[in-house]
């Protein structure tokens, strides 16, 4: 009796397993792809504030210790990612702009 309960547990499993989602609609693809565009939006910010952190902490060392090294590299500016644009309304405008020649 053991063996035909665990058989059949094992049999459900697998089908649950093997069953395949339907495609998702458009409005849920669109969904997705905005919550994407804001995920990548997010972590530039975030890259961004790493980036200000750094440089006020080198900044720091750099004065306050009396024998730091003088820095021989150019470090270049944190690049600020700007407000949030979501992308579908940034299509339709740059569709909109005529093509230069």
């Amino acid at each position: 009796m053991r063996k035909v309960f665990a058989l059949m547990t094992m049999s459900l499993a697998t089908a649950s397993v093997l069953a395949k989602l339907p495609p998702p609609t458009p409005e849920a693809a669109a969904a997705a792809a905005a919550t994407k565009d804001k995920a990548a939006w997010s972590d530039k910010v975030a890259a961004f504030k790493l980036c200000q952190a750094q440089d006020r902490v080198a900044k720091n060392y750099l004065k306050t210790k009396a024998g730091a090294p003088k820095p021989t590299v150019e470090v270049p500016p944190c690049a600020d990612p700007g407000p949030y644009v979501p992308a579908m309304a940034a299509a339709p405008a740059q569709a909109a702009a005529p093509a230069k020649k």
